[in-house]
């Protein structure tokens, strides 16, 4: 058993296809495809990790690297579409708690959001339905997994409420979403998400459009919330300061693959991918005065229909002439174990990630 494993979260880069799952959640090799009239968006494509209760998983990347299409696959929305065909064409295995959710019957998958997982999605305004109150919504959410009379619920809704930080909940129970402001429409998210109790919690980009204040507000309440309930977290972002507050394990994402997973630890002190080094440099710090301006990626994510050859990353690597041959234009880089289950997926063998980690990279930072 790896160091990974001991920490409750893990990437998997050789899944064994058919097995009863050994961890809470286990994703395996999972792919999330869109055909589309340009060509098939590889959204996703063989992605492989694991979680335990009472763990945090941080899954960054820039927008259209495939994290919040891995929490939809996750969550089964993506398979759902017109006359019930597919939207998207899935492969792999999702198992949560002991069962394996693609190959499961819709209708017992739907029975499971909101009780057993639950997501705090994005933009709480289009979440939440319009022209019901916040409460009517809390109150639907609770009594669709439990045999409960309308009282009983309300009564839950307002404890929910008044747990996220809503003041005077019994009043703003009945409240329109446009009533409240970003900040309390996203606690009431919470509140909706976490009404069941749900075992696992996925936040996509929990604290986006919403001010320092607020967005610090919002994480210790998601903090505090797991101690309560055990649940285990995923946080999807772009933003590696929200995944150093609460994550246990951080898996990068570049291109619809792992790129680099490891604790959190290793990759803020350790990275192994110059993708990683890339966010790194374009994370203001406040622990310690800069010198260097922030340093930017250069050019932009890869088209998911046309992926680069070789490592998705080399076209906007630096260092893509390190390896020798044209290796990094011509071979996919596969995930390996650089150690301690510290996991990355480049052609540069260590010593030479870590003498440009330590020269050149690490000073700047």
């Amino acid at each position: 058993m790896t160091e990974s494993h001991k920490t409750g979260a893990s990437a998997v880069d050789e899944p064994a296809v058919g097995r009863p799952a050994r961890s809470f959640l286990e994703v395996r090799d999972l792919r999330v495809h869109f055909p589309t009239e340009d060509g098939l968006v590889k959204s996703v494509d063989g992605l492989s990790f694991q979680l335990e209760k009472g763990k945090t998983l941080g899954i960054v990347g820039e927008s259209g690297s495939g994290k919040s299409v891995t929490s939809l696959g996750v969550m089964g929305l993506h398979t759902v579409g017109q006359y019930g065909k597919r939207k998207a064409q899935l492969s792999g295995e999702i198992w949560l708690d002991g069962k394996e959710l693609l190959s499961a019957d819709p209708d017992s998958v739907r029975r499971l959001r909101g009780r057993e997982m639950a997501m705090i999605f994005q933009d709480p305004l289009s979440a939440l339905h319009p022209y019901f109150t916040i409460g009517h919504q809390i109150v639907e959410a609770y009594r669709v997994h439990n045999d409960v009379d309308k009282a009983t619920a309300k009564k839950r809704a307002v404890e929910l409420l008044d747990r996220v930080g809503i003041p005077q909940p019994d009043q703003r129970f009945g409240s329109y979403p446009h009533e409240f402001s970003g900040g309390m429409r996203q606690r009431a998210m919470i509140a909706m998400s976490l009404v069941n109790n749900p075992e696992l919690l996925i936040a996509d980009e929990p604290t986006t459009a919403l001010d320092v204040t607020v967005q610090a507000q919002i994480l210790d309440l998601i903090r505090d919330l797991q101690k309560e309930f055990g649940s285990a977290v995923i946080i999807i972002t772009h933003d590696l300061g929200v995944v150093a507050e609460l994550a246990d394990d951080i898996l990068v994402m570049y291109g619809g693959r792992c790129v680099e997973y490891g604790t959190a630890e290793s990759v803020f002190y350790e990275p192994q991918h110059p993708y990683t080094w890339g966010l790194l440099g374009s994370m203001p710090r406040i622990d310690r005065a800069q010198s260097e301006r922030l340093i930017p990626v250069k050019g932009s994510p890869p088209s998911l229909i046309n992926i680069p050859a070789g490592c998705a990353f080399n076209p906007r690597c630096p260092y893509a002439d390190v390896p020798k041959g044209n290796v990094t234009r011509t071979e996919r880089p596969e995930l390996r174990d650089v150690g301690a289950g510290h996991l990355s997926a480049c052609h540069m063998d260590k010593t030479d990630r870590d003498r440009i980690w330590n020269e050149e990279i690490a000073p700047k930072l």
